[in-house]
């Protein structure tokens, strides 16, 4: 059986996770893209990832995708959404953090665009808004095991 990209990339954040030194137990949960997973039963993790070599590194949202994340983080005390930027770094985003550039009000398709200039952190703007704040690229596993 071949190897699907996706498996790639949820498996450099899902690796990143487990080396941090807390027993994890990771379940998947059930969305579109398979691409979403439930640690320790109560931390949701929503990944997306992008191919592109070089900044800025752009996702797509539909709407699904959006209610999908929605519903994890009704269901999760803490979630977040953690962009793949190809082999430069991941991008953690927490839910409430996630409003500012993803509103409540879901467009059918909209985006996230991650950019970062060399030794700098992330730069976030979305289809609803831009974020004030630089996400720093060490941010992932950080924020999450904390929630562990």
């Amino acid at each position: 059986m071949s190897i699907k990209e996706y498996e790639f990339f949820n498996g450099v954040v899902l690796n990143k996770l487990i080396r941090k030194g807390k027993p994890v137990k990771i379940d998947i949960f059930p969305c579109s893209s398979e691409n979403a997973f439930i640690v320790n039963d109560k931390v949701g993790l929503y990944i997306k990832y992008s191919k592109k070599l070089t900044t800025p590194w752009r996702f797509s949202f539909l709407k699904l995708h959006q209610e999908e994340f929605k519903i994890m983080s009704e269901l999760c005390k803490n979630s977040f959404l953690i962009l793949v930027c190809n082999k430069d770094g991941i991008v953690c985003i927490n839910n409430k953090t996630l409003k500012n550039i993803l509103d409540d009000n879901h467009e059918d398709i909209e985006w996230i665009s991650a950019s970062r200039l060399a030794r700098e952190s992330y730069a976030i703007k979305g289809s609803d808004g831009k974020l004030k704040f630089k996400i720093n690229i060490n941010d992932f596993p950080k924020h999450v095991t904390r929630c562990l």
